[in-house]
């Protein structure tokens, strides 16, 4: 196979959609730069299938090609992890508890990003876009800043000689609240996403994802479109 030394399109833009409101402001923000949008969306086997559908009515809202690639396999490799395994139960409470570890999926964001990096590589985009915030660092070690950074230089690695997309995380060091904020201020459909890692018909309100979802948008002062199963039920930061 010959190299390909032409440049990607600076102003395409290909965003790892899941449905939830951090890839949903995410594609608000890239919307607003004006970049031409391909959102991919990755069913891993995840218990939480609702977020597929949200991500395909998100990408529509925008525009934007929908890639949906069927990865299912994976999930059931992964015993352990709440979002995979169903013989392991959803954890409630503040999403910094010991217990959210048990929706950790192992090297996800890696498996995700790459293969929004080989459409990216094939489409000739000028950006691959992350959705990974400062709220996540404490669970899991593919939201923090050296997992981009290795990821960054893999990418220049691995697709030299080939028109290859830039990796960009840019709520990287941001709140969640500061995402919603965000997010609202772009007209992003946040209502329409999907968070809740139950994955019932509507959000359960107490999982770990549910209530930072909560949170963000009270932190944030803006009123929460969402209707949760129980919005009423605190939790105190551990």
């Amino acid at each position: 196979m010959e190299q390909d030394t032409s440049s990607p399109d600076p102003f395409t833009a290909v965003v790892v959609l899941s449905g939830g409101m951090d890839s949903t402001a995410l594609m608000a923000h890239y919307a607003a730069l004006r970049f031409r949008l391909v959102a991919v969306t990755v069913d891993y086997g995840q218990r939480h299938r609702r977020e597929i559908d949200a991500a395909r009515d998100i990408a529509a809202h925008y525009g934007a090609a929908h890639r949906l690639v069927d990865f299912s396999g994976f999930g059931s490799l992964l015993a352990g992890s709440a979002l995979t395994d169903e013989s392991v139960a959803v954890p409630e409470g503040h999403y910094a508890e010991e217990a959210m570890k048990a929706t950790v999926v192992p090297n996800r964001n890696a498996v995700l990003a790459n293969i929004a990096v080989s459409v990216g590589v094939a489409c000739r985009a000028g950006v691959v876009a992350l959705g990974m915030h400062a709220g996540d660092r404490a669970v899991y070690p593919d939201c923090r800043p050296p997992f981009l950074t290795a990821l960054q230089e893999l990418v220049a690695v691995a697709n030299e000689g080939f028109p290859t997309p830039r990796v960009e995380a840019p709520f990287l060091t941001w709140t969640k609240a500061a995402i919603a904020a965000h997010g609202a201020g772009l007209g992003a459909p946040l209502g329409r996403s999907w968070s809740c890692y139950k994955g019932g018909d509507q959000h359960c309100g107490i999982c770990g994802t549910c209530y930072e979802r909560r949170e963000a948008f009270e932190e944030a002062g803006l009123p929460d479109p969402t209707t949760y199963l129980d919005g009423v039920t605190r939790f105190a930061v551990p």
